[in-house]
This record gives structure tokens, C-alpha cells and sequence, in this order.
């Protein structure tokens, strides 16, 4: 995610490459992009944060309490600090950062590596309209950001944090139901994704509610509702909802446990 946040910020011209340091202690994984991106790379945080206003800690949520216990000490004033550590909330960056840090929370998803992603933001206690701002640029850079209040932000978690992975399975399903009935694997797969990839856009391009560009596809008596009858009788709609809910309180457990 952070080398997604990377591409889109250098590739939409918000900074140059020599204006952002990136730190990490893997080394092959600095070279890695400094020779890609041509940034500043230290394996030393304090050092990334004494050279940067803005710093996004793009960690998983299981390392965030030893990275925030790290970069403590280096953190001013002048410093905001953006989050995108799924489940972690506010309170806990707030708590275990100086008293006064100006704190963003954000849920990205992996699209952001293509510029499609979509991610919600929200402010802390100490965050300006100017911090949301920048939190907003940055993210637009890699698809679309949407405000909301932290309290809808396991839900975003479970929705479009974890979405691509229901499409993924969803596209996979597509196309080995396709090699079943004959196709061969590759075009199948072509078509599965293509097929996705174009219904969303056409979701998003004409503004019309998924139900209504579903009765456009659907004939009476047609091939189209004989297929939509099947998926209602297995649940598909149950397990979508289901899989979101759990993936929800999932993300409000990590919370609860910082």
C-alpha cells in the first residue's frame, strides 16, 4: 500500500521523488524503491520523520504499537500523522503519540496499486480542515477518499477494505464455472474479469442503482433470471452481507485489543 501511495503521489505530481523519504527495515526493500521511484530511503523512522510535515504509517495493525513506542520521540507540533493500520483507532494513536498530535485515520484498499482504490478518512481530536485536505490529495492520487465519522469505520473496513477479496473470489468463480462448461481457462478468465471490470464502470459512469442495470440485463423467461434464481436459492446475497459483517467485527476486535 504504501509503494501504491508512492506511485500515485509522484505520478499526480503532489511532491517530486526527492521530496519524499521512505523507512523500512528491510533493506532490499528500500533499494527496491529507491531504484524504482528514485525517493529518499532510510531504514531509521526518526531519521523519515526529522525530513518530513507529513508521515502516513502504512504498517499492519498487529506491529502499530511498537512502531508508534519508536517514532514518540520524534514526533512535533509540526508533524500529522496519517494512519492506514486497519482497526487501529484514533484513541490509541492519540494516546500513544505526543499530547496534541494532529492524528488522520484512513482505510485504503489494494486497488490503490492500479489508482482505483477507495478509502475512507477521518479526523482526529487535534486534525485541521488542512490535514484533511492533504489526507484527501494523497489518497485521491490512488482512486477516490471519502469522509466519514470513525465510528463507520469498521464497516468501511469490512466493505471496501476487504471487498477485493470477495470480487477476487467472485471473478474466480466466474471463470471456473466458464472452463466447466467448456471455455478454455485463459479466455475464461478474460471474460470473468473483463465482465466485472465493465459493470462496475458502468455502475459508476451512468449513476444508476445496481438493481436497476440489473433488470436491464434481465429478460422475462430469459437466461439471465434463470441464473439470478439459482444465486438467490444458494444465498449469495446472505453470504456477501455475512462475509462484510464478520469482516466488520473482526476489524472492531484489533481495535479493542490496542
Amino acid at each position: 500500500m504504501a509503494e501504491a501511495l508512492i506511485k500515485g503521489i509522484i505520478s499526480r505530481a503532489l511532491l517530486s521523488p526527492e521530496d519524499i523519504t521512505v523507512s523500512d527495515p528491510s533493506r532490499e526493500r528500500l533499494d527496491h524503491l529507491e531504484g524504482i521511484y528514485q525517493v529518499k530511503t532510510t531504514p531509521v523512522n526518526g531519521k523519515a520523520i526529522g525530513a518530513s510535515n507529513t508521515i502516513v504509517i502504512a504498517v499492519k495493525p498487529q506491529v502499530i504499537g511498537p512502531v508508534l513506542k519508536d517514532i514518540r520521540p520524534y514526533v512535533t507540533k509540526g508533524h500529522l500523522i496519517i494512519s492506514i493500520a486497519a482497526g487501529i483507532p484514533i484513541k490509541t494513536l492519540e494516546r500513544d503519540l505526543p499530547e496534541g498530535t494532529r492524528v488522520i485515520r484512513v482505510m485504503p484498499n489494494t486497488p490503490a496499486l492500479v489508482q482505483a482504490g477507495a478509502a475512507a478518512i477521518c479526523k482526529g481530536s487535534h486534525a485541521t480542515k488542512k490535514d484533511m485536505d492533504i489526507a484527501r490529495g494523497i489518497f485521491d492520487a490512488v482512486g477516490m477518499a471519502e469522509e466519514v465519522p470513525e465510528t463507520l469505520m469498521d464497516a468501511v473496513t469490512g466493505l471496501s477494505g476487504s471487498g477485493p477479496a470477495y470480487c477476487f473470489v467472485f471473478m474466480d468463480a466466474l471463470t471456473d464455472a466458464g472452463v466447466m462448461e467448456g471455455l478454455p481457462r485463459p479466455v475464461a478468465l478474460k471474460l470473468a474479469v473483463q465482465t466485472v471490470l465493465g459493470s462496475a464502470l458502468l455502475c459508476k459512469e451512468t449513476g444508476k442503482h445496481p438493481e436497476v442495470l440489473k433488470g436491464m440485463v434481465t429478460s422475462p423467461g430469459g437466461t439471465t433470471i434463470e441464473g439470478l434464481y439459482r444465486l438467490e436459492g444458494h444465498g449469495l446475497r446472505h453470504a456477501i452481507m455475512d462475509a462484510v459483517r464478520a469482516a466488520t467485527k473482526r476489524s472492531k476486535e484489533l481495535g479493542d485489543n490496542t
